[in-house]
């Protein structure tokens, strides 16, 4: 059989040969892109209010994440730390925009992007200065258990983090389209000045986006927390975020969860029946692939909108 017989071909025959196990494979690829849209969707978020890309929220991720372990470290129970990191994310939230945000009204969007960069090496440096820098186990009572059904394996946390997940992305589409605090966001997102203009409280909108996208960081914090520790390197997954947001489109909240489902399943895929043709590490490289396609024939996502200006 040829290289290029082997390669397209073999893989089928493996599906074919072990359907139960193709099942898990796109069922574990699911589970990665239902957490990487967890991320997205605070990209999202700002966007959507800003028209900026906000590269602190991987770190706002990160510092959620911190702030709960710390405060569940001083004995704390588990309700009452996440209640106390909510309220955390919101006072944040209050100082981005007091501090950060309210001296770049009407600034370029490049300005804006740029302090987002300072605030998420300010956050990383403040999480490491609060809390420490070593790696702590996040366990607040999520199962991990696995059960079988039909022959298929599947896993208790995969399963919450899916629901909780779904249940995001309903409450922020619902939020944003039929809420006048929505649609406020929306015209915020067009025009800075001409938002206020119309009397659109300007920095009560961005509290309000902030405080929403410190919330989702936190249930992303979670999630990867307790899936893989809480470590720094978990402000890392800004960048596998990027990609999935290039897929679903900048200002779609179910973009976000299609984007990250995509990229989650071709991941998985890729990685097992085409993984051992190409040396193995798919996983590394296969989003920002797929990505610079979406850039050459779609750029604006699957799910964007697309933006035609007169000039």
């Amino acid at each position: 059989m040829g290289v290029l017989n082997e390669f397209f071909v073999l893989p089928f025959l493996d599906i074919a040969e072990a359907p139960l196990f193709f099942i898990e494979v796109i069922i574990g690829g699911l589970s990665a892109g239902v957490m990487y849209s967890l991320v997205a969707l605070g990209f999202v978020l700002i966007f959507k209010a800003s028209g900026v890309f906000n590269f602190a929220q991987g770190v706002l991720a990160l510092f959620a994440a911190l702030t709960l372990v710390g405060i569940m470290e001083w004995g704390v129970p588990a309700p009452v730390a996440l209640l106390l990191t909510a309220a955390v994310m919101v006072g944040l939230a209050f100082a981005v925009e007091r501090l950060v945000l309210r001296p770049l009204v009407n600034q370029e969007h490049i300005i804006l992007f740029m302090s987002t960069i300072g605030l998420a090496y300010f956050l990383e440096g403040l999480g490491d200065t609060l809390w420490g820098s070593n790696v702590k186990k996040l366990d607040i009572g999520i199962p991990e258990q696995s059960f079988e059904i039909g022959g298929v394996l599947l896993n208790q946390f995969e399963l919450v983090a899916a629901a909780t997940a779904g249940t995001l992305v309903a409450v922020l589409a619902v939020f944003f389209h039929y809420t006048r605090v929505g649609r406020a966001l929306r015209a915020v997102a067009d025009d800075h000045q001409a938002a206020l203009s119309v009397g659109i409280p300007l920095k009560t909108i961005w509290v309000i986006v902030w405080s929403v996208a410190g919330i989702v960081a936190l249930v992303a914090g979670i999630m990867w927390g307790s899936k893989s520790g809480v470590q720094f390197s978990l402000s890392l997954i800004a960048l596998k975020a990027l990609p999935v947001l290039i897929l679903g489109g900048f200002t779609s909240v179910p973009g976000a969860i299609v984007g990250g489902l995509i990229i989650g399943v071709g991941e998985k895929i890729g990685e097992v029946y085409w993984g051992p043709a190409l040396g193995g590490a798919i996983e590394n490289w296969f989003a920002y692939v797929l990505a610079l396609m979406f850039l050459v024939f779609r750029p604006q996502g699957l799910f964007g909108e697309k933006i035609i200006e007169r000039v």
